[in-house]
């Protein structure tokens, strides 16, 4: 699908940060899906034409897009890594 924004030539300046005003448009719809749930890491892969998740990783943090990390997902990397022998 190709969208088409309008954007008063007073605006471009200010809202083309140094790049590709098109490509800026696609990340900032990519995030706050991200963040709404609505698309997955494989999901923005695939969207921004990453080829490694690593990658994926570097643009949420660009992006201050942090993994919620809770008490119970410690828990249960402890439980695994014990079951490893560590």
């Amino acid at each position: 699908m190709n969208v088409v924004l309008h954007i008063p030539d007073d605006f471009v300046d200010r809202l083309a940060l140094g790049g590709d005003i098109e490509r800026q448009a696609l990340e900032a719809l990519a995030v706050e899906s991200y963040r709404a749930g609505r698309l997955t890491k494989v999901d923005l892969r695939r969207l921004l034409g990453f080829q490694v998740l690593n990658e994926i990783d570097g643009f949420l943090k660009a992006h201050d897009v942090f993994d919620t990390y809770t008490l119970e997902d410690v828990q249960h990397e402890v439980a695994a890594l014990q079951r490893l022998g560590f």
